[in-house]
């Protein structure tokens, strides 16, 4: 099997698991929290436990299905609440939860798919429970980075001097750390020793934050009917992704573009300076250099079709358009 065939297996059962959790009770709140999870969505980090398990140990996936939903139900919790605070109305091609019913709902909706999380990793079988006690250490500590690399990219929002240091480490915290958990989790609960849970825990943080770089070139770059998310976001709200840093480092005054709505004539304007001033390719390095970095990390582990489905998902993080 490829990678997008084994994507496209785990997203399939994700899927499954979505549909089943949206029809368990018939309430606002249970509609609220399924909406994102039913609107589909790469399935990315399940993928990534799943695999990371199966490179450890050798068919340990079959019994942690539920962990790889604990990471896809914390996932979709992030992507409700950052839309509230970004007052995205778009995800995933669909509206956000807020807009389809409101902001308190969307935040309690959020606030159960975090739960459910929690009692997904307790619903694993065949593993420990001293790995079970670690795993859910690990997602509680990685929820607690996520909250606080949010609120730093909040911040940023003020700030005209945000340094390509700083924002490469509210990234860590804000996307690298769900990877990271995922990784680690999957290695953690199929009996995994220090060495290759440490290895999968780096590659997954590396890959991350490899990740949200190519989210915020994506942002720029991809027309919303291709991404599913509103094109130009990011320059509307001055947010201070690494396309924003870099422009300012190379003298692209990007004030211009942060206004209520953007055409398409602001964006491809800005898309034809910021590529012609050399952003966008400099972007891309970075998200090369931390991708090949990881990759080097992974020779702890053994060699096997899963570990070269991992390098391959690696490799699709930073090549992606969605």
């Amino acid at each position: 099997m490829d990678l997008q065939d084994y994507l496209k297996a785990v997203a399939k059962k994700i899927d499954f698991e979505a549909d089943e959790y949206s029809l368990a009770v018939d309430t606002t709140l249970q509609k609220a929290s399924s909406h994102l999870l039913l609107g589909g969505g790469k399935r990315l980090r399940p993928a990534l436990l799943l695999l990371s398990a199966d490179s450890v140990r050798k068919g340990a996936s079959e019994d942690l299905f539920y962990a790889a939903a604990a990471l896809e139900w914390t996932h979709t919790f992030t992507l409700v609440h950052d839309d509230i605070m970004d007052d995205d109305s778009l995800r995933r091609g669909i509206p956000t939860v807020h807009t389809v019913w409101n902001q308190s709902t969307a935040i309690l909706a959020g606030d159960v798919l975090y739960s459910k999380a929690f009692e997904y990793i307790c619903r694993v079988n065949n593993a420990s429970d001293s790995a079970k006690i670690k795993a859910v250490q690990m997602l509680a500590h990685t929820c607690y980075e996520l909250c606080d690399g949010q609120q730093e990219d909040m911040e940023f929002e003020t700030r005209s001097d945000v340094t390509l240091a700083e924002y490469l480490g509210m990234v860590r915290r804000k996307t690298g750390v769900l990877y990271a958990a995922a990784a680690g989790i999957g290695a953690i609960l199929a009996g995994g020793d220090m060495k290759q849970v440490s290895a999968l825990y780096t590659l997954g943080l590396n890959t991350g934050i490899a990740f949200q770089i190519q989210d915020d070139i994506i942002d720029l770059t991809v027309p919303s009917d291709i991404s599913g998310k509103n094109q130009g976001s990011d320059l509307r709200e001055n947010k201070q992704t690494i396309i924003a840093i870099l422009a300012r480092e190379a003298g692209v005054d990007l004030s211009k573009y942060k206004k209520a709505e953007l055409s398409k004539e602001d964006i491809d304007e800005a898309v034809a300076l910021l590529t012609s001033a050399g952003v966008v390719e400099k972007s891309k390095g970075i998200s090369q250099k931390l991708i090949d970095d990881a990759k080097q990390g992974l020779s702890v582990i053994s060699d096997s079709g899963e570990k070269s489905m991992i390098l391959d998902m690696v490799d699709y993080f930073i090549n992606r358009s969605v």
